[in-house]
């Protein structure tokens, strides 16, 4: 026989079987049916199978030969995917495109377990959907991370000795390419290695020169329609980094703090007439422009109208006002306005109509405003200013106080709300179009309940401010005109050559200009992600005619507000429709305790560290178990039992390799062909188990079709879960060894062969989206298979089921466990046969007889003395009657399964010991001094033993009971 290899398959062909209409492989045929091959062709066979996989290059291992899948396989699996194209779309097979985004990682990122999550769901979007035949892309990148990376780069130079300002805006810029080049591929590859199966081809970092274009574009346009301005007003500030950050870029903490009670004297007034406040922040004081009260209470309503002073500023003087925002239980009910370091003070500030005043430098430093408390840092001035407040005497206490504070996610540092002058897009205009794409079910967000969330934050919607003070990310497209007011003169261009045009035709031919410094908030080209990746601007790009507008979004729902919905407003501003027509969240991953996981806690799982212990496959599958939006907990148990499937799997093909034909009996090879199932006349003709386990399996497809079109991934693997472990692997490969070592009987064994390799095959496409590396090595080593397992076509639905054989195998199983109860608790030896009497009506007795071998292979009968009847047997006083379901019982002699005198002797030693244990327990409580000064759990677990005993012996006499009437009865 003339071995055949290629890169993708390792097959074999042989004349004598060139008509069948499949490919051998090499590495399946060690054995055929164990009774019937010899030792030696069994050895031959193992070394050309090994030389085959040699030659291939070891892409894949046949369960033959491996005693579990080997994770280190992985790789090797997912680099031959990628190079036979199988990410690319297939244009050629037609229909509707399936597209998913992804949401790009941080480029400085490395991988942890929410990345592991929303690769792992979209993953099994995009698999689902290529094997049904849509021409499928998951579209992969990288997002620049403005903030994050020139943290990391300035880090990095700092180490040298070097600041940023050293080197300037050009040089620094350099570096950080530099160091994008160097490290920015880690959370690529770390990706690939979930087995994400993105068109790499198509990958995009949103610094791209394509998507720096549109970014352009998309200020220019927003700019023209008057929905980008330039403003001072309230941004979160961080004084380290220097620049503006977003509000998801803050984070808040519950943190031990101090309220500081401070008298501020009314002006004109005697000493006695002052008013007191308490504030945690009083190096602010100094911004402040106003003191209110709430004009409901009595206790200030006099001094509403006067003015107070200002500690500490050489008699400045504020109005004291009275608003019904101001909460009389908080501290002393009077609250100090600083509109120029509070958000709240400064809405405040705005409908009264006050002042605005920063006391704060943008290095977090105090300014000139603070008068001799200028260039101090913000915390030092705190201290020094209550000290001074002290020998002044208008420290009147301080006391703990627990705050919510926000810091920076990037630097931890406390950020400074500060008025500054920025750029902002005015959302009003785009919300309301996103609104209406969910009102009008152009959009559906899933899990529903987000939809009010959405709708609540669209409809209280504030600008936005799209400009930081960074030198790393998209600059900001506005030239200034050297000489003239900034805020009053600025050209918008998409280039500096267009800006120098526009403005030497506006001034003259001398004219000089300069770039704004500032660069777009990095949310900026995300929000332009969807479509700019696809090659909007140019609408009539090839991709963006084909895949736009995309299919799902996936990611979590804590970017609900920040990514998606802008996502949502700027794809219908600038495509004219929304970006995907479906949103689907997923929550966080905990960890067993559900606790949010930190450096801090300790409780930090690694992806890679988990993939290397337990398999990307039992990864995907814990986390795809998670019902979507609600936060997953994950635990070392979960994983461990997800490993245990793996290798269930992986124990079930190496059975069903192992019992197929060998490859040169092409006669067994026809015969099992031959066997159809998806006709209704095929399947009604199996005999009761195939007909059972293939109905039952085209119920699955059908089911499983469903939950992968709703999304309900959670229920995906449950119940393919269910049916593999419970159906499959427990009843009927355990049927199948009755029909292939037992039945004597080759078209009884070729009907099996036919089940167990269409079953199982199956089983392996519903299940590759999930579990896709160990799937794919066990459909490369099944003699059907024609094509790579992802890219082979989905199991048709609506398939042939007799749910009349189904009810009736279900009563086969009934009588099977019945049987295995009965036995257990007899404690009868798991290799001694014993005898049965079946009694049901003539119909249950045709269908179970006809399945003899496999009851008794079953139910460890002996075969020869299985009797059925209508009636109970003679010796029924003789035997344990069980009852499986309605009209269908089982009567097991005792005698075949215990010595019933030496039972009697035994269980009535041990009645003796158990009886003594209870008396001990009741004695304990039945003492007032024991249950009136025991601590009570001490009670509580002694009450719920003795109720234990209690049950045990109950069944103990009733059992005893029953076996001595037997012996008078024998006797």
């Amino acid at each position: 026989m003339a071995l055949r290899t290629s890169s993708s398959f390792l097959s074999s062909t042989s004349s004598s079987c060139s008509s069948l209409c499949f490919r051998f492989n090499p590495l399946l045929f060690s054995t055929q049916r164990r009774s019937t091959i010899s030792l030696s062709r069994s050895r031959r066979f193992f070394a050309m199978s090994a030389a085959a996989a040699a030659e291939s290059g070891g892409i894949f291992t046949s369960p033959e030969v491996a005693k579990s899948f080997d994770f280190s396989n992985e790789e090797r699996i997912y680099k031959w995917w990628e190079s036979q194209g199988y990410f690319k779309p297939n244009i050629d097979k037609g229909g509707d495109p399936f597209v998913v985004p992804m949401p790009p990682p941080n480029v400085t990122g490395s991988l942890h377990m929410g990345h592991a999550m929303f690769v792992t769901l979209e993953d099994i979007m995009i698999r689902y959907n290529r094997m049904k035949g849509r021409p499928t892309l998951w579209l992969p990148g990288t997002d620049h991370a403005g903030i994050a990376t020139q943290l990391v780069v300035e880090r990095m130079l700092a180490a040298e000795g070097v600041k940023r300002a050293d080197l300037g805006r050009d040089e620094f810029t350099k570096r950080v390419w530099e160091w994008k080049q160097k490290y920015g591929g880690t959370i690529t590859n770390q990706i690939k290695r979930l087995g994400a199966s993105c068109d790499w081809t198509r990958e995009r970092f949103t610094l791209d020169e394509q998507l720096s274009r549109a970014v352009v574009e998309a200020f220019i346009r927003l700019h023209e329609k008057g929905l980008i301005y330039q403003g001072s007003y309230m941004v979160n500030w961080s004084p380290n980094l220097q620049t503006a950050v977003s509000d998801l870029e803050v984070e808040y903490s519950e943190e031990p703090g101090t309220l500081y009670y401070i008298k501020y004297r009314v002006a004109g007034g005697s000493k006695s007439d002052y008013l007191t406040i308490a504030t945690t922040r009083p190096e602010t004081l100094f911004g402040d422009t106003a003191v209110a009260v709430n004009p409901q209470d009595e206790r200030y309503a006099k001094f509403i109208g006067k003015q107070a002073i200002v500690p500490l500023t050489f008699g400045r003087h504020v109005p004291i006002l009275s608003d019904k925002y101001v909460d009389k239980d908080f501290g002393t009910g009077v609250l100090k306005i600083s509109p120029g370091h509070d958000h709240n003070d400064y809405l405040l500030a705005r409908k009264l109509g006050l002042p605005i005043l920063n006391v704060m430098n943008k290095d977090g430093t105090l300014n000139e405003v603070a008068g001799l408390y200028a260039g101090l840092d913000r915390f030092e001035a705190r201290k020094k200013l209550w000290s001074d407040l002290e020998e002044t005497g208008l420290a009147v206490k301080k006391e703990a106080h627990t705050s919510r504070v926000p810091r920076s996610q990037r630097g931890g540092e406390i950020i400074e709300p500060l008025v500054s002058k920025q750029w902002f897009v005015s959302m009003e205009p785009l919300a309301e179009r996103a609104l209406e794409a969910v009102s009008k079910g152009e959009l559906t967000i899933m899990p529903e309940r987000f939809e009010k969330i959405y709708n609540h934050w669209l409809s209280n919607i504030k600008d936005w401010c799209i400009s930081r003070q960074l030198w790393w990310g998209h600059r900001i497209p506005v030239w200034y005109v050297s000489g003239k007011d900034c805020e009053e003169e600025y050209i918008v261009a998409r280039s500096h050559r267009e800006a120098l045009s526009k403005a030497q035709e506006k001034y003259g031919k001398n004219v000089e200009i300069y770039q704004d410094p500032d660069v777009l908030d990095t949310w900026f080209s995300s929000s332009l992600w969807p479509f700019s990746t696809l090659g909007w601007p140019d609408e009539s790009a090839e991709d963006f005619k084909r895949f736009y507008p995309t299919s799902v979004l996936e990611t979590g729902h804590d970017i609900l507000f920040f990514w998606v919905a802008r996502m949502v407003m700027m794809g219908i501003e600038f495509t004219g429709t929304v970006p995907f027509s479906n949103v689907y969240l997923h929550g966080l991953i905990r960890d067993s305790q559900g606790r949010k996981m930190s450096k801090t806690l300790g409780n930090v799982i690694d992806p890679l560290d988990t993939i290397a212990e337990y398999g990307t496959d039992a990864l995907r599958f814990t986390l795809a178990l998670g019902t979507a939006g609600q936060d997953l907990n994950l635990s070392m148990e979960r994983l461990t039992s997800n490993k245990a499937f793996t290798n269930k799997l992986w124990n079930a093909g190496k059975f069903i390799l192992r019992n197929l034909p060998h490859q040169d009996d092409t006669l067994a090879w026809e015969a099992l062909l031959a066997h159809k199932f998806d006709k209704v006349e095929s399947v009604v003709k199996l005999p009761l188990p195939e007909c059972w386990v293939v109905s039952k399996l085209h119920v699955l497809v059908d089911e499983v079709t469903a939950s992968y079109e709703k999304l309900f991934f959670g229920d995906v693997g449950r119940e393919i879960y269910d049916f593999f472990w419970a159906d499959f692997a427990d009843w009927y490969i355990e049927v199948s060894k009755a029909r292939l070592y037992h039945s004597g009987d080759h078209s009884v064994a070729s009907v099996s062969q036919a089940a167990l390799l269409y079953i199982f095959g199956s089983i392996l496409k519903l299940l590759h989206p999930f579990m896709p590396f160990v799937t794919e090595e066990l459909w490369q080593a099944l003699p059907s298979r024609q094509e790579a397992l992802i890219v082979s076509a989905w199991p048709p639905t609506s398939l042939p089921r007799d749910i009349d054989s189904i009810k009736k195998f279900e009563n086969l199983q009934a009588l099977t466990r019945a049987i295995r109860n009965v036995r257990a608790e007899y404690a009868v030896e798991p290799a001694k046969l014993i005898s049965a009497s079946i009694v049901a009506n003539p119909d249950v007795i045709q269908y179970i007889s006809g399945e003899r071998e496999v009851l008794a292979l079953l139910s460890r009968l002996d075969l020869g003395n299985v009797n059925f009847a209508e009636a109970p047997p003679g010796d029924a006083n003789q035997s344990v009657h069980v009852v499986a379901s309605e009209g269908l019982e089982a009567y097991l002699p005792l005698s075949d399964m215990v010595d019933i005198s030496a039972e009697v002797q035994r269980l009535s030693k041990r009645l003796v010991k158990m009886q003594a244990e209870y008396d001990g327990l009741m004695a304990r409580l039945s003492s007032s001094s024991f249950v009136e000064k025991a601590p009570e759990d001490i009670v509580r677990g002694v009450r719920e033993k003795a109720a234990e005993a209690e049950e045990k012996l109950t069944l103990t006499k009733n059992r005893l009971n029953f076996l001595k009437s037997k012996v008078l009865i024998a006797n």
